[in-house]
C-alpha cells in the first residue's frame, strides 16, 4: 500500500507540474538535444554498467568463489539489466542471478549472500555519493531539496561520517558479527573500499549520462545534480515501481525548477532509452548470442533445435516480453497517432474499421499483460491465447494509426513464442489458479498509468459528453476515452470476478476410499516406500486422471511432499505444478523432501533449490549369498544366530491380523527400552490397518516372535524394503542382522532386483572448504553429531552389506526458508517439536 501511495501520489504532482507542457513541445525538445550529449550519455552508461559488473566481482571475492570474469560480467549485466526495467531490484535481479550463478557451481545460500553484498555496495554508494554532493556544494545543494546550506553541509558530513564507519568497521573488526544463531563476515577494509569506489563510479557515470542530456542553459552543477539524482533514484527504488516511473521523473522535476520542463522531460526520455532500454535489448542479444553459441552444432540440425534452445529459458522470457508488448499496446491506445499516418490510412481504411481496432488493440495490450502470468506457468491454453493476442495486437496496431513499431514488437514476441513451444504443456485451466495480490497490484497499477498518460496527452481537450460520441480520422481523444474505459470495465470486470470466487477448500485427511484407490496405485509404483501413503496420516492429492498422487502434510506455511509424485511418469510433471499452485493460494511454500536425483528436473522447474539430504543405500539381491570373504562377518553373525535358535518367516498379509497383539507386545516393549515415541510421516509406525497391507517377516525364538519388520514391496519385484522394525529387550544380540540377511536372502530366492536399505542422512556431503555451506555443516553434523543422532555409525552399519549409493535430495524454496523448512520437517517425522529436541 505504501508503494501504491507513493506511486499515486507522484502521478498527481507529475500532473500538476506538466499541466502546461503539451506533447509536442517534448517532441521538439527531443529534437533539439545534441548528438554529443546522446554519446556522452552513452559513454556515461557504458561506465555505469561496467562498474555494476565489479559489483558482482567484488562479491564473488568476499565469498571465496572465482569465476572468469566475462561470465561474471555477462551474469551481472543481464541481472542488472532486468533489475533496472522492473523494479524491486533485490528480488527480479536476485531472481535471475540465482539462476545463473547456481548453473556456475554456487549453491542458493551462496548467490543469497552475493545478492545482499550487492545491495550493500550500491547502499555504500548511495550514502557515499549524496554525502559528497552535499558537502562539495551546500549551498546549491541546499537551494534544489530545500534546506540551509549549514544544514545541507550537515547532513553531508554525517553521511560521509557513516562511510566512513563503514570502512573503519572493515579495518578493525575481523570476527563476525553475531546475533544468536546468525552471523555474518563484514567485508575487510580492502573489499569495503572497493565497494567504495566502484559504487561511487557507478552512480557518478550513471548521473552524468543524465546530466549530459541536459539543455546548456540548465544552470546546475554536477556535484548539485549528483544529489539530486541520488535522491530521485532512491525515491523509485522505495516505491517498487519498474523502474521508478513516474517517482523518478516527479523528484527531478521538483527539484530542478530552473530547468525547462519540455526539456528536462526530453533529457529524462533519452535517458531512459539509453539507461534502460538500450542495455535491456543488448541483454536480449547477449543471451540469445550466448545461446546460439553454447549449441552451435544442434542449430545446425534446423529450426527444430533451435527451439530446444530456446525453450528451457521460454517461461521466463516469453512472460516478460508478453508484459512489456501488452504495456506498449495500452500505452499505445492513451497517445494520439501520427496526423501523417492516418493521413496515409483515410484512403484504405474505413473510419468503423480503424475505431474498432483501436478499441481491440487495448484489449488485446490488456489480455497479454494478464496473461504474462499464466505464461510463467507455462499453461498451454495461454500460449495459444497470447498467440491470437500478439497476433491481434499487431494487426490492429498497423489498421489503427500505421504504428509499425507496437506491431514488429508484438511479431517478434509472438516469434519467440513459437519458438518456445514445447515449453507450455501443462493442461491446466487459465482461471483454476487464483492472481496474487501483488500481481493484480502491478496490472492495476499499469492501468492507472496507462489513464494517467491519455490524459496528460489530451489535457487541453476541452471534455464534454459529446466526445463520447464523435467518430473522426483525428479524433484521438475521444477513442482515448472509449477505450480506457472498456479496459477499465473489463479489468474491474475480471479483479471482481477473481474476488468473489469462493475461496479453495482446505485439503483434508483422505477418506477410506481415498486410501483404497492409492494402493492401486501403489501396488503398480516401481518405489517400496510408496506404500508409506497408506499411513493415513499424509493428505493426497491425485491428478485428474486419477493414475497418480502425491502423499503430503501441511506444517505452518510448509506445504511438504514425502517422495515423488506415484504413478506413471507421463502424469508427474502437471501434478507437482498443481501441487505447487495448490500451496501458493494457500500462501504456503513448496517442498518436496526425499527426492530422486533423475526427477530434480521436475522441482527446478518449479522454481526449488535442490539441497542434499544424504544417501540412500540399494543393495542388488541377484545372486545374494554370505559366500566369499566380504560377507565374512555377515556369515558370522547369521551362524550365531542360528545358535542362538531363532528362526525366519515371512507371513503373507492375511495372516497379519492374527499376529497383531504379540506384534504389539514387542513394539510397546522396544518404545519403553528406548524412551521414545512413534515417529509418522515418513516413517511408518504400529497401526494395525497399516500393517495389515504387508508381508511381515518375524524372527522367532521358542516359538515365540522376538523381533519383526513389515515388508514393502514395489511392482515387478524391482525392490524390496522394510519400515517398521521392532524387537524385544531380551532378544539375542545381533537379532536385527538376522532379519536384514535372512530377508535379503528370502528376496534374492523369491526374485527381487534390490533391497533398499533406506537412508543414511548427511552422508555424502562435501567437506572441501568450497564447498557449498550445507555441505559443509552436514559434514560437521554427520561427524560430531552423536550427541543428537549416530549418522556415521548409522552409515557404517548399513556399509556391511555392501549397498550401491544414490543420492536424496530436499527441494526447497531458495532464499532464508531453508532452516524453517528442516524444523518443520524434522516436527512432522518426530510428531511435534517436542519430539524434535526429545527422544
Amino acid at each position: 500500500m505504501f508503494s501504491l501511495s507513493l506511486f499515486l501520489s507522484a502521478l498527481g504532482m507529475l500532473h500538476r507540474e506538466l499541466a502546461d507542457i503539451h506533447l509536442a513541445e517534448i517532441r521538439l525538445a527531443l529534437d533539439r538535444v545534441p548528438v554529443s550529449g546522446l554519446l556522452l550519455a552513452g559513454l556515461g552508461t557504458l561506465g555505469s554498467y561496467l562498474a555494476l559488473t565489479g559489483y558482482d566481482m567484488l562479491a564473488l571475492r568476499h565469498l571465496g568463489r572465482a569465476l572468469p570474469y566475462p561470465r561474471v560480467a555477462l551474469n551481472a549485466f543481464i541481472a542488472t539489466t532486468v533489475g533496472h526495467n522492473l523494479g524491486m531490484a533485490m528480488l527480479s535481479a536476485g531472481a535471475v542471478r540465482l539462476r545463473l550463478y547456481t548453473a556456475a557451481g554456487l549453491a542458493a545460500t551462496e548467490v543469497a549472500g552475493l545478492v545482499a553484498l550487492i545491495g550493500l555496495t550500491f547502499a555504500v554508494g548511495v550514502t557515499f555519493a549524496a554525502g559528497l554532493a552535499l558537502l562539495l556544494e551546500p549551498a546549491e545543494s541546499g537551494r534544489l531539496l530545500h534546506l540551509s546550506a549549514d544544514g545541507a553541509g550537515s547532513i553531508g558530513a554525517l553521511l560521509l561520517a557513516l562511510v566512513a564507519l563503514y570502512l573503519g568497521f572493515g579495518l578493525l573488526r575481523r570476527a563476525p558479527i553475531r546475533l544468536g544463531s546468525w552471523q555474518w563476515h563484514l567485508p575487510g577494509a580492502g573489499i569495503a573500499l572497493g565497494q567504495l569506489v566502484l559504487a561511487a563510479a557507478d552512480l557518478g557515470c550513471a548521473a552524468a549520462a543524465l546530466f549530459w542530456l541536459l539543455p546548456a542553459q540548465a544552470a546546475v552543477s554536477f556535484p548539485a545534480f549528483l544529489g539530486v539524482y541520488v535522491l530521485a533514484v532512491v525515491a523509485g527504488i522505495v516505491s517498487h515501481v519498474p523502474a521508478g516511473l513516474g517517482v523518478f521523473e516527479t523528484v527531478l522535476l521538483l527539484a530542478l525548477p530552473a530547468v525547462p520542463q519540455e526539456d528536462l522531460l526530453a533529457a529524462i526520455l533519452a535517458y531512459r532509452a539509453i539507461y534502460y532500454l538500450a542495455p535491456l535489448a543488448a541483454a536480449a542479444l547477449l543471451v540469445a548470442g550466448k545461446l546460439v553459441q553454447l549449441r552451435r552444432a544442434a542449430l545446425a540440425q534446423g529450426l527444430d533445435s533451435m527451439r530446444q534452445v530456446f525453450g528451457w529459458m521460454a517461461p521466463v522470457t516469453v512472460s516478460s516480453a508478453t508484459f512489456i508488448a501488452g504495456a506498449l499496446l495500452l500505452l499505445s491506445g492513451s497517445t494520439p497517432a501520427l496526423p501523417e499516418r492516418l493521413s496515409l490510412l483515410q484512403d484504405f481504411v474505413p473510419l468503423p474499421l480503424l475505431e474498432v481496432s483501436h478499441l481491440l488493440g487495448s484489449l488485446a495490450g490488456l489480455g497479454l499483460v494478464i496473461l504474462a502470468r499464466a505464461l510463467h506457468r507455462r499453461v498451454d491454453a495461454a500460449y495459444h491465447l497470447a498467440f491470437w493476442l500478439l497476433a491481434l495486437g499487431a494487426l490492429a496496431s498497423l489498421v489503427k494509426g500505421l504504428d509499425y513499431e507496437e506491431a514488429l514488437l508484438s511479431m517478434l514476441v509472438l516469434g519467440m513464442l513459437w519458438l518456445g513451444r514445447d515449453a507450455f504443456n501443462r493442461p491446466a485451466s487459465l482461471f483454476a489458479r487464483r492472481f496474487s495480490p501483488g500481481w493484480m497490484l502491478s496490472v492495476a497499477l499499469l492501468l492507472a498509468a496507462t489513464v494517467w498518460l491519455g490524459l496528460f496527452s489530451f489535457k487541453h481537450v476541452d471534455y464534454s459528453h459529446e466526445l463520447w460520441w464523435q467518430f473522426a480520422l483525428q479524433g484521438d481523444a475521444p477513442r482515448f476515452l472509449r477505450a480506457s474505459l472498456l479496459l477499465v470495465l473489463a479489468g474491474g470486470g475480471l479483479a471482481l470476478l477473481h474476488l468473489l470466487r469462493p475461496a479453495p477448500p482446505e485439503p483434508g485427511r483422505p477418506s477410506g476410499q481415498d486410501l483404497a484407490h492409492a494402493a492401486r496405485i501403489v501396488a503398480a509404483a516401481p518405489q517400496s516406500d510408496a506404500a508409506l501413503a497408506l499411513l493415513g496420516d499424509k493428505r493426497l492429492l491425485f491428478s485428474p486422471a486419477g493414475e497418480a498422487f502425491i502423499m503430503y502434510q501441511v506444517r505452518g506455511q510448509s506445504w511438504i511432499a514425502m517422495g515423488d509424485p506415484v504413478g506413471p511418469e507421463s502424469a508427474r510433471e502437471a501434478l507437482v505444478w498443481r501441487f505447487r499452485e495448490m500451496a501458493d493460494r494457500h500462501g504456503g511454500r513448496t517442498v518436496f523432501y526425499q527426492v530422486d536425483a533423475e526427477n530434480l528436473p521436475l522441482y527446478l522447474d518449479l522454481g526449488l533449490t535442490a539441497m542434499k539430504l544424504g544417501e540412500e543405500g540399494m543393495v542388488s539381491l541377484a545372486g545374494f549369498s554370505l559366500e566369499g570373504a566380504a560377507r565374512k562377518e555377515l556369515r558370522q553373525s547369521h551362524r550365531r544366530a542360528q545358535r542362538d535358535g531363532l528362526s525366519f518367516e515371512v507371513v503373507p498379509p492375511a495372516a497379519v491380523p492374527a499376529l497383531l497383539d504379540e506384534l504389539r507386545r514387542v513394539s510397546d516393549s522396544w518404545l519403553a527400552e528406548k524412551h521414545t515415541r512413534e515417529k509418522g510421516f515418513a516413517l511408518g509406525y504400529f497401526q494395525p490397518a497399516y500393517l495389515a497391507h504387508f508381508p511381515c517377516a518375524l524372527v522367532r525364538l521358542d516359538g515365540h516372535v522376538v523381533a519383526f519388520a513389515n515388508v514393502l514391496a514395489s511392482a515387478g519385484r524391482q525392490e524390496l524394503s522394510i519400515d517398521l522394525m521392532r524387537r524385544l529387550p531380551a532378544a539375542p544380540k545381533g537379532v536385527m542382522d538376522y532379519l536384514f540377511i535372512e530377508l535379503m536372502l528370502w528376496g534374492s530366492r523369491e526374485g527381487y532386483a534390490h533391497f533398499n536399505l533406506g537412508m543414511a542422512p548427511l552422508s555424502g556431503l562435501e567437506s572441501h572448504p568450497l564447498a557449498p555451506l550445507w555441505h559443509r555443516l552436514g559434514t560437521l553434523i554427520f561427524r560430531q553429531g552423536e550427541y543428537f543422532y549416530n549418522f556415521e555409525g548409522l552409515r557404517a552399519y548399513k556399509e556391511k552389506f555392501s549397498p550401491a549409493w544414490r543420492p536424496k535430495y530436499l527441494a526447497v524454496p531458495g532464499g532464508l526458508a531453508l532452516p524453517t523448512v528442516l524444523l518443520d520437517v524434522a516436527a512432522l517425522i518426530a510428531g511435534g517439536i517436542r519430539g524434535v529436541f526429545s527422544r
